[in-house]
């Protein structure tokens, strides 16, 4: 299978994940229910779904107010685009 095939599906997975997680954290809130660490959503940003969950944070209005998380995630997928951009120019991909 082709390696940015794989990179492409893997991205579109973890980041449909990470705002799926964040849409039921949001809905766990509302209704006094346990929660996610937000430990677990910042993993998971990390690993790949920082777009997905900066959609999500403001699609369902979560996290926005926290800082670790408006700056976090930002940061973290300027970091994950710089690395994309990377590995293309650099031919590995």
């Amino acid at each position: 299978m082709n390696p940015v095939l794989i990179l492409v599906l893997y991205l579109a997975a973890i980041n449909l994940l990470t705002a799926r997680v964040t849409a039921h954290d949001k809905k766990a809130a509302r209704r006094g229910e346990r929660r996610i660490p937000e430990s677990h959503l910042l993993f998971l940003a990390a690993m790949g779904g920082a777009l997905g969950e900066w959609i999500a944070m403001y699609a369902v209005r979560h996290k926005t107010k926290k800082l670790k998380f408006t700056l976090g995630v930002p940061l973290i997928l300027a970091v994950q685009i710089a690395l994309l951009i990377l590995l293309f120019v650099g031919g590995v991909l």
